[in-house]
């Protein structure tokens, strides 16, 4: 008598990766043991409205906004995609860069690639 043999479903390994990513928290751990740092910015497909909440809410919560502010390190560019950028990354790295710290009802999104430029340096 044949036994059945029980087929997991084929996971590619970049789908397993952001498996792996999701249920971690936003932290990327590698084989290794070491970790991989995320960040969280702003899409690009964000309205100039959503934006704006997100700078409100991101510094309301972290109090101190001087980072985007004329004569911070952050100021330029002076778009709303760039100071809503730094700010939502500073309330999720403060905040434990879990997954849900960065979703501005769907208007954020995690990168493995620091956003850093310049003298504005992302947490």
């Amino acid at each position: 008598m044949a036994k059945k043999v029980l087929s997991l479903p084929f996971l590619p390994l970049p789908l397993l990766l952001l498996l792996f990513f999701f249920a971690s928290g936003g932290i990327l751990k590698l084989a290794n043991g070491q970790e991989m740092k995320t960040w969280c910015v702003a899409k690009p497909s964000s309205s100039e409205a959503e934006l704006a909440a997100n700078i409100d809410f991101a510094c309301n919560q972290i109090q101190n906004c001087n980072i985007i502010q004329e004569g911070g390190p952050c100021y330029y560019p002076n778009t709303a995609i760039n100071h809503a950028s730094v700010v939502m990354n500073l309330y999720y790295q403060l905040n434990g860069r879990n997954n849900w710290n960065c979703d501005y009802r769907a208007s954020g999104l995690t990168t493995l690639s620091d956003p850093s430029y310049g003298g504005c340096r992302y947490a």
